[in-house]
């Protein structure tokens, strides 16, 4: 019979997949303009880099992983660590080469695997199907004899049913079938991401690959390790899963349509590449409008210096203004 993935789509997905069309509309057209695509290109590889592993455990910020991507070293940090980010690029580089590959093979699999776990795995090895029984929390993924069987059943749904849904859906089913089998002794979480992320990309969804869908994973891994676990608790049903997933996606382009506005905003201005709680402090001030001092660092969680830090790029770069005092004033979107 072949994989056949078990969901429903809810009111709350179409919805979502409704808003994802709208938006995604939105971008191509002002992506059009082609100056500002390898800016967004470089902020989304980024993105995905920095979160992906985040979410894995690797303690580099944001800013250290551009560092990293522009070829500088960081000594006092941890060389696995940024081993990891290195890999990472490489494997992005990698689906970004083939983003146009018409069929998936296990070598491809093989060969991605490679790129983001060598030297970085704590067991089995990089590029080839496990060979030991592994564990994920109370989840006892297949035994290695049927991995090669079910990822040949996967790659065959990938290759031609997938291509009955929107690329939304088929990332969606994509990504969590692959954590299910847990190919891999080690690094499976990364390699299913990035999965998901080539199968956006061959179904032309992003075509100027500056989606970082990723990030919103990471920004809440409880509520995505709790959405994984849920599919299990149903039954292998992937209804709220794609649904969670759209949600997610959509989230992701709403972030890139603001990035767009503020690089159309800025034209004149000094220009700054945000940072998530830079995005989080102004979908504050857009959604509450102008705020004191005191309710930014409530509504962020940060201390007085944390919120000069954020706010400060912000203000040389015209995206917030402030009124009053530095002391007593009100901040809020320029």
């Amino acid at each position: 019979m072949g994989f056949q993935p078990k969901f429903s789509i809810t009111p709350a997905t179409v919805r979502e997949l409704e808003a994802i069309a709208g938006m995604r509309e939105r971008i191509l057209a002002a992506t059009i303009q082609v100056p500002w695509i390898p800016k967004l290109q470089r902020d989304a590889r980024a993105r995905n880099i920095h979160s992906s592993t985040a979410i894995e455990g690797n303690p580099l910020t944001l800013e250290q992983v551009r560092l990293i991507e522009e070829g500088h070293g960081l000594p006092a940090e941890p060389l696995r660590s940024q081993r990891e980010i290195l890999n990472y690029l490489a494997g992005l580089r990698f689906i970004e080469r083939h983003s146009k590959k018409k069929r998936i093979s296990h070598t491809d699999i093989f060969k991605l695997h490679k790129l983001l776990a060598t030297e970085v795995m704590d067991q089995g090895d990089a590029g080839r199907y496990r060979d030991i029984q592994v564990y994920v929390g109370r989840y006892t993924p297949p035994v290695p004899d049927l991995v090669s069987g079910l990822m040949s059943e996967l790659l065959e749904w990938w290759n031609d049913r997938a291509r009955e849904w929107s690329p939304v859906v088929s990332s969606a089913i994509l990504h969590y079938q692959f954590e299910d089998i847990h190919p891999f002794a080690d690094g499976n979480g990364r390699t299913g991401r990035a999965l998901a992320l080539w199968d956006l990309y061959r179904r032309g969804f992003d075509t100027h690959h500056i989606f970082s869908v990723d990030e919103v994973y990471w920004e809440d891994t409880s509520a995505y390790y709790e959405a994984l676990a849920n599919v299990r608790k149903q039954g292998s049903d992937l209804t709220a899963w794609v649904e969670y997933c759209a949600k997610a996606l959509r989230i992701t382009l709403e972030r890139v349509w603001t990035r767009i506005q503020h690089l159309q905003a800025s034209s004149g201005a000094k220009k700054v590449l945000l940072r998530p709680r830079q995005e989080q402090l102004l979908r504050l001030l857009k959604d509450r409008g102008a705020m004191t001092p005191k309710e930014l660092r409530e509504g962020l969680r940060v201390s007085k210096q944390g919120a000069m830090d954020l706010l400060h790029p912000l203000l040389e770069a015209g995206l917030v203004q402030r009124s009053g005092t530095k002391k007593s004033g009100r901040y809020s979107l320029a």
